[in-house]
This record gives structure tokens, C-alpha cells and sequence, in this order.
């Protein structure tokens, strides 16, 4: 049997956020859920990530703009939107909301 765990994607957002949060909601089976929340963060300069991955995301909450190394055109996430991001797609994020909390939804799968 399996226990029941209760939490909400909107609660505990600390006031301050020095650094982007995250936290692992769930791993299990190849599968790890987070929730990361962002402030006004960013990738450093010049820096890409390239995960062995794929990952979903879900912009629950605020705006961001990321950027994949190999197209021109960022792109302008809000509320609501969604984007599969494949494993070895260089990408960074560009911007966040520096007023309104970010939080996203990433599913990640091997």
C-alpha cells in the first residue's frame, strides 16, 4: 500500500529567494517532479544547460523567457504555458518576473 502525501504547489514560497528554488516533489521509477520557483533569476551568462534528459515544464505561476542555443528567437513564457524541452537541447533561462514569483512544474524522465 502506498501512503498519501498532501501538498500545495502554492504554499511555503519563501519571501526572499537569494537563489532559485527547487524541490523535489516526487522521484521514483525514472521519473523526478519538482517545483521551481525564480524571482527575477536567471541562467548565468554564457552558460547553457545540456541535460541527458527530457524535461517538462509548466509556468503555474509569473513569466520567464528562455532561450535555446540553436534558434534566434526566445521564447515568452505566462501563466499556463507549456514546453517539452528534449534531452541535449541547449537552453537557458533568459529571464524571470523580478515582482511576482515564478513557479514552475518539471517532470523529468530518463
Amino acid at each position: 500500500m502506498h501512503s498519501t502525501t498532501l501538498g500545495n504547489l502554492f504554499s511555503n514560497v519563501p519571501k526572499h529567494l537569494p537563489d532559485e528554488l527547487f524541490e523535489t516533489l516526487l522521484k521514483q521509477g525514472g521519473i523526478e517532479i519538482e517545483r521551481i520557483v525564480s524571482k527575477g533569476h536567471a541562467t548565468p551568462e554564457n552558460q547553457w544547460y545540456d541535460q541527458s534528459w527530457d524535461e517538462w515544464v509548466l509556468l503555474l505561476q509569473g513569466r520567464a523567457t528562455l532561450s535555446y542555443q540553436d534558434e534566434a528567437n526566445p521564447v515568452h513564457l505566462k501563466r499556463g504555458d507549456y514546453l517539452l524541452i528534449p534531452a541535449h537541447r541547449r537552453h537557458r533561462v533568459e529571464w524571470t518576473d523580478p515582482v511576482l514569483e515564478t513557479i514552475w512544474l518539471a517532470i523529468h524522465w530518463r
